[in-house]
């Protein structure tokens, strides 16, 4: 990077998001708004590196105010409240996968339903067109996904 620093516009491609997008980081205090030179801001290899570590953050399943949390505990090298968080994500990311794997595991089952026959209404139109209470029903009926 030039050592006159990166315009907003630059700083937003290296990291792959819009000007917008970094404003938005700007007003919830996760990046800082660097002093204007001149008629412009310019923005450091520091400011580089924070927005690509929200945008990692974010891609892990992090909100932005745990990132805000995570930059605050960054100064302070409070390793044990970071693990907290990390374990917390990694929880909830074993929860979604779980979900994933029953939605998968339901849309093959139905899948195999609708090949089995050609007569009457497709299972998998059928179950995406009840309501939401008869796919509760539905989905209750069903024997669990063998593993």
């Amino acid at each position: 990077m030039p050592n006159a620093g990166f315009t907003i516009a630059t700083l937003a491609k290296s990291a792959g998001v819009g000007v917008e997008t970094v404003r938005y980081y700007q007003r919830r205090g996760l990046l800082p708004v660097p002093p204007t030179v001149g008629a412009v801001r310019r923005y450091g290899e520091a400011d580089a590196r924070r927005l690509r570590f929200i945008r990692e953050a974010q891609a892990a399943g992090f909100s932005l105010d745990e990132i805000g949390e995570l930059l605050a505990l960054d100064s302070t090298r409070e390793r044990a409240r970071v693990r907290t968080l990390a374990g917390a994500r990694i929880a909830a990311l074993d929860a979604k996968i779980a979900e994933l794997a029953r939605a998968r595991d339901a849309l093959a089952r139905l899948a195999s339903a609708c090949a089995a026959s050609t007569r009457g209404p497709c299972p998998i139109i059928e179950a995406f067109d009840a309501p939401a209470d008869a796919r509760a029903c539905a989905k209750a009926a069903q024997p669990p996904a063998k593993r």
